[in-house]
């Protein structure tokens, strides 16, 4: 079971998303996401599969969620910076972690 302190350890930080890449090289529809995190963490790059539900005009400006902590990780050519977060829809495809109202780029989830 995990604990708080476990919790803690994971920085999730809102975000604004900057532009939107197709992901060609990708095994499954991805966007290669670049992401404003506010002045402490910066511009930062994520691949995603989310094409199946977001359009790439309607991403930019888009406030999400993200982990700003984890080690870089290479998908393909690409190396995304940061872990989007996002959850199963009715069809099992990746539904974006959100803000309900604008909140503070770079805020810290808690």
């Amino acid at each position: 079971m995990a604990t708080l302190e476990d919790f803690n350890k994971i920085d999730v930080r809102v975000g604004v998303i900057k532009d939107v890449e197709d992901f060609p090289e990708a095994k499954k529809p991805a966007y290669k996401l670049t992401i404003d995190f506010g002045k402490e963490i910066g511009m930062k790059k994520s691949s995603v599969q989310i094409v199946n539900n977001y359009k790439k005009d309607e991403l930019i400006g888009k406030q999400i969620l993200g982990v700003v902590n984890f080690p870089p990780r290479k998908i393909g050519p690409f190396i995304s910076e940061v872990l989007t977060l996002g959850v199963p829809d009715e069809k099992n495809t990746c539904v974006l972690a959100t803000p309900d109202m604008n909140a503070k780029i770079g805020g810290k989830l808690y």
